[in-house]
This record gives structure tokens, C-alpha cells and sequence, in this order.
């Protein structure tokens, strides 16, 4: 059973991820917990996407401009480094649904408005997108759906947009792991159902490249907004 509920799961996010940039670690956390702790089923998940990460990242590594990544991942992953040990102190319940709210929010902002995503924010909201994210990715792995929000508004085609978002994602995976494996989270006894998410994944992987490879980023962006406010919805609930 704890097969079926690692090898399915990662197939079925990396398809999302591929498709959509992100949400891969959203649908591993609905069926990981059953199996693994909290803490851990974040820090599998991570390094279960390793490999599609890297498959996604070399696909559109002409589009990566680190420039554009550089000061976002230094922000968020301090952010990561200090909540990854906040998990037995704080309410996550609580984070989750006042998490889960925002993203709602936000998504239901930018299906309905025609402008909203066009243009870079102002600094202030970047940085709290950053904050934010780096703060739930060190708790629960799941950094995701704002920092796609803030790359998707710094692109003006899917190969920018997947470039230096998976690019970002890439580094923090590299990153988180090594605070995760420092911390005892992640043990070498994972490493079985680990490499086989893995190879589940890059399945996942290469059958959503398949599919995004026809669309362009206007076609895209409904998903990533609608799939974002399905994360908001998961959270309040879960």
C-alpha cells in the first residue's frame, strides 16, 4: 500500500507540474501524510521532483535568466531555513487555512480580471510573495503557487514563464534537502520509495511535456489560476 501511495501520486504531479509550473508537493501532501510525517512527507516529496525538476529545467534552460532568480531565492530560502524547525511550535492548522484564503483570493482576482498578471509588482508585494512562500515551503514543502504568480507576471512566454520558475524550484530543491537531511527529516531508509516516486514522476514529467509543448502562455494561464485556487481550497479544508 505505501507503493501505491507514492508511485501514483508522484505520477499525477508531476503531469500537474509540467503543465502547469508548480503544484507537484500540493498533491503528494494529500496522500503522503498517510504514510510518512508531516515533515517528512514535505521533504520526500521535494526530492521525489528532483529529477523532473531537472528534466523540466534543462527543457527551458535557454529562457532561465538568473538575474531574475537570484534575489528571490536568497530571500525565500532564508525564510525556509528558519520555519523548517517551526513545525512543533506553531499552529499549522491555522497557516494553512489563512494560506488556503489568500490563494483563493488571488486566484479568483485573476481569472476575473482581464489586466491582473500583465505587469511585474511593486517590490513590496514581490517580497511578500517571496516571504510567504519561503515560510510554508520550510514547514510543509509547499512553496509553490506564489512564486508562480511572480514569475508568470515576469513572462511573456511559457518557456520564460517554466524557465526560471523550475530554475527557482531547482535550487531550493537542492537547498531544502541538504537543511532537511542536516536536520535528521529526511533518513537513507527513504531512499527505496524515494527513487521510485522518482521514476514515476519523470513518466509524469515527460507526458505533460508532451502536452505543453502546443500551448502558449495566454492558453496557460487559466490552469495555473484555476490550480491555484484549488490549492487555496485544499488547505482551508485539509
Amino acid at each position: 500500500m505505501a507503493w501505491l501511495l507514492v508511485l501514483i501520486p508522484s505520477f499525477f504531479a508531476a503531469l500537474v507540474q509540467g503543465i502547469t509550473g508548480f503544484g507537484s508537493v500540493i498533491i503528494m501532501m494529500v496522500f503522503f501524510p498517510a504514510v510518512f510525517p508531516i515533515a517528512r512527507a514535505a521533504g520526500i516529496g521535494g526530492v521525489i521532483m528532483l529529477c523532473s525538476t531537472i528534466v523540466l529545467a534543462w527543457h527551458y534552460r535557454h529562457a532561465f535568466s538568473l538575474r531574475k532568480v537570484a534575489i528571490p531565492f536568497v530571500v525565500y530560502a532564508a525564510v525556509a531555513t528558519w520555519s523548517v524547525h517551526l513545525g512543533t511550535v506553531l499552529d499549522a492548522g491555522l497557516l494553512r487555512k489563512l494560506l488556503g484564503g489568500l490563494l483563493i483570493a488571488l486566484s479568483i482576482y485573476f481569472i476575473f480580471s482581464k489586466t491582473a498578471g500583465e505587469h511585474p509588482y511593486p517590490w513590496f508585494i514581490a517580497g511578500a510573495f517571496m516571504i510567504i512562500s519561503g515560510f510554508f515551503n520550510g514547514l510543509f514543502g509547499i512553496g509553490g503557487p506564489l512564486m508562480a504568480l511572480y514569475f508568470l507576471s515576469m513572462a511573456e512566454t511559457t518557456p520564460q514563464y517554466m524557465g526560471n520558475l523550475q530554475g527557482f524550484f531547482l535550487m531550493d530543491t537542492f537547498y531544502i534537502t541538504a537543511v532537511r537531511i542536516h536536520s535528521g527529516i529526511l533518513v537513507a531508509a527513504n531512499l527505496p520509495l524515494i527513487l521510485g516516486g522518482m521514476a514515476a514522476a519523470v513518466v509524469g514529467t515527460l507526458v505533460a511535456a508532451q502536452l505543453s509543448a502546443r500551448w502558449e502562455l495566454k492558453q496557460v494561464k487559466p490552469f495555473i489560476y484555476a490550480f491555484i485556487g484549488l490549492s487555496g481550497l485544499y488547505y482551508l479544508i485539509f
